[in-house]
């Protein structure tokens, strides 16, 4: 094909490099929500958030297994689902989170296993952030650990159940923590935790050393944590999709 283009005169335009991409939540009652990512986007990744009600805020990070184009049917599916499941189970003004956020990750995995037409494997992060008592009550189904900071340590959110889209009856269990004053929450894609030097990964290491510099917003946060992955591998990333999804409480 070179030869040919060559000989017609044609130059080959080189291909534009991935950008850092980031998107910034809908104002927050004391905090800030963010999501960054590269925008050559080959892998699964999926990240989303949205108003549930007047004072709680879905979000959620999935990794569908597979490329992207054969993943698409099902992350547009776990996309559907997520905003439309979590409007209907959250718009109560009485109701149990916890009971509510295991009964969206049921109605996730149907969906997913669906979409897929049988097994597809799905980790997934997801959590209601509740702006009147600073709380996020979330499930990790086989996801990377999610990651809570306070004024004195780090904490990891490991997983609470099997990946999603795995079996029909498996529901990940969910857990409520609280964000204190000045307290962040980072939620990372696979391929942020296995990015390589030579043989070292970045790791959940890597991502908690860029949450104790002090970003004041979760736009800062996310991007940081991305452009310190790419600075770790001196080039951007492309072995997967890379994604931060951060929540930032101020004071």
């Amino acid at each position: 094909m070179r030869t040919l283009l060559s000989k017609l005169g044609i130059k080959r335009q080189p291909a534009a490099p991935p950008e850092l991409v980031h998107t910034a939540g809908p104002p927050l009652q004391g905090a800030e929500m963010a999501v960054a990512y590269f925008s050559s986007r080959a892998g699964g990744d999926f990240s989303d958030f949205a108003r549930v009600s007047p004072y709680r805020f879905l979000f959620g990070l999935l990794d569908v297994a597979g490329k992207r184009e054969e993943s698409r049917p099902v992350l547009l599916a776990a996309q559907e689902c997520f905003r439309s499941a979590g409007a209907e189970l959250f718009g109560g003004l009485d109701l149990n989170e916890a009971e509510v956020m295991t009964e969206l990750a049921r109605r996730l995995n149907r969906e997913i296993m669906r979409a897929a037409g049988g097994v597809r494997s799905c980790p997934a992060f997801a959590g209601c952030y509740n702006e009147e008592l600073g709380t996020v009550c979330y499930f990790n189904a086989g996801h990377t650990p999610g990651l809570l900071r306070d004024h004195s340590s780090i904490v990891e959110l490991p997983a609470t159940g099997l990946p999603l889209g795995l079996f029909s009856l498996s529901a990940a269990e969910s857990r409520i923590v609280g964000l204190g004053p000045k307290s962040s929450m980072a939620v990372v894609s696979r391929g942020v935790v296995e990015a390589q030097c030579q043989t070292e990964e970045f790791g959940l290491a890597g991502v908690k050393h860029v949450m104790t510099t002090g970003a004041e917003t979760a736009t800062a946060l996310s991007r940081g944590i991305l452009e310190q992955v790419q600075d770790f591998m001196c080039k951007v990333p492309t072995h997967n999709d890379v994604t931060a999804l951060t929540l930032l409480r101020g004071d």
